[in-house]
């Protein structure tokens, strides 16, 4: 006799962190494509970006969207992408280090954002996998 597959129960608060994800991802896309793409008043308010962070917040915010939805619908391979995203993070934010370190330009702001980034992006992989999503 073969057993059924029992799921893991859907944990209320899964809802708040895609909400929070899909915003951010969104958000993300938005103010990164307007510099990117858009001769204007917020790529002369960026100021000293540095290309290669921008460039990777603005496609990270897609997979932040895909992410959302895959949490909101509790499943299996949220988890390992919410982990994936906090990896990809926190190199490109080790590369970001290394570049003010070798005297780079840049923007405070971009610090305060990847260390949001970091955090929100393993907290919500930590809590995904121990709750083990689909």
């Amino acid at each position: 006799m073969q057993r059924a597959h029992t799921q893991a129960p859907r944990p209320h608060w899964r809802f708040a962190i895609a909400i929070t994800a899909f915003v951010f991802g969104a958000v993300t896309i938005k103010s990164g494509g307007s510099v990117l793409f858009i001769d204007g008043a917020d790529r002369a308010a960026a100021g000293a970006y540095v290309p290669f962070v921008l460039w990777f917040n603005f496609g990270a915010g897609f997979t932040y969207l895909a992410a959302a939805i895959g949490i909101f619908l509790w499943k299996s391979w949220a988890a390992p992408l919410a982990m994936v995203i906090a990896v990809a993070t926190l190199s490109v934010f080790l590369t970001f280090g290394i570049h003010i370190v070798m005297g780079g330009a840049f923007e405070l702001r971009t610090v305060y954002a990847m260390t949001l980034r970091s955090f929100m992006w393993l907290t919500f992989a930590v809590l995904l996998i121990r709750a083990k999503p689909g």
